[in-house]
């Protein structure tokens, strides 16, 4: 069983940065395509950015070149820097992992951490 736990988030000024990360353990976060999710108040929760095994990552077209998804093999840890953070930011962050790509189903959630951003 892997468990993924986030931390980073937080209440952050309009324009700033932010670094989550998700800690995994009871498993290589290498052997699994991992991703992050967000649930913008009142939406559903979409994917916003992935790496695969193969370390190939992919962004949701609105917030391309914003964020960056990064693996740390070695601390066995994924994260998901945001740059120019907007109030529109303002979400439930969720760190993920899929098998089977993010095509299939997610067969990990962590808890996920809030991520405020104000004006």
């Amino acid at each position: 069983q892997v468990q993924l736990v986030e931390s980073g988030g937080g209440l952050v000024q309009a324009g700033g940065s932010l670094r989550l990360s998700c800690a995994a353990s009871g498993g290589a976060v290498s052997n699994y395509a991992m991703g992050w999710f967000r649930r913008l108040p009142g939406e559903q929760r979409e994917l916003v950015a992935a790496i695969t095994t193969g370390g190939t990552t992919n962004y949701l077209d609105s917030v391309k070149g914003r964020l960056t998804i990064s693996r740390d093999d070695a601390a066995n840890t994924v994260y998901l820097q945001i740059h120019s953070l907007k109030p529109g930011d303002t979400a439930v962050y969720t760190c993920a992992a899929a098998l089977g790509g993010f095509g299939n189903r997610v067969d990990y959630w962590g808890q996920g951490t809030q991520v405020t951003v104000s004006s």
